[in-house]
C-alpha cells in the first residue's frame, strides 16, 4: 500500500473524495479522536506487551480532555497559521456534549486538538501529526 489509509479506504469502499474544507469542525474532531487514540495506543503497545488493563490506563492518561488541552496549549507556538485556524474552528464549535470529567474550557481545547488531528489525517499529513504529538510528549514529559 503506497497511499494513505484514508485514500486506501476510499478506494476499497468506492467512496468519493470529498473537499476537506466542507467538513464541519466537529466532523474533523470525530475522526481526529479516533486517530489520536490509535496513535497513542500504538505507541503504548509498542513499548511492551502487558495486561490490557495496564495498556488502557496508560492510554487513558493521555487521551483524556485535560491532557489533550495541555498538549494543544504546549503546541500552539509550533503550529502553522493553517493548523492554528483549524484548531480554533474546532475549539469554537458548538458541541452538544461535554466530557464527563473535564471543564468546558478543557473540553473545547481538546475538541480543537482533535479537529486538528482529523484535518492532518484527512489531508495526508500523518508525519506532521506524529511530529506534533511527539513534540508535545517530549516537551510535557508525557510517558506514553
Amino acid at each position: 500500500m503506497n497511499c494513505s489509509i484514508d485514500a486506501y479506504l476510499r478506494e476499497q469502499f468506492g467512496l468519493a473524495e470529498t473537499d476537506i474544507r466542507t467538513y464541519s469542525p466537529l466532523t474533523l474532531a470525530y475522526i481526529g479522536d479516533g486517530v489520536f487514540d490509535l496513535v497513542i495506543r500504538s505507541v503504548v503497545v509498542a513499548k511492551g506487551n502487558t495486561k490490557a488493563n495496564r495498556l488502557h490506563q496508560r492510554t487513558s492518561r493521555i487521551v483524556k480532555a485535560k491532557t489533550q488541552a495541555e498538549i494543544i496549549e504546549y503546541l500552539k507556538p509550533f503550529l502553522t497559521q493553517e493548523e492554528a485556524d483549524v484548531y480554533r474552528r474546532g475549539r469554537n464549535a458548538n458541541s452538544p456534549t461535554m466530557a464527563k470529567n473535564a471543564t468546558m474550557a478543557d473540553y473545547r481545547r481538546a475538541t480543537g486538538l482533535e479537529a486538528l488531528v482529523g484535518y492532518l489525517y484527512l489531508t495526508d499529513r500523518f508525519e506532521r501529526l506524529v511530529e506534533l504529538i511527539k513534540t508535545a510528549a517530549d516537551g510535557l514529559g508525557l510517558t506514553l
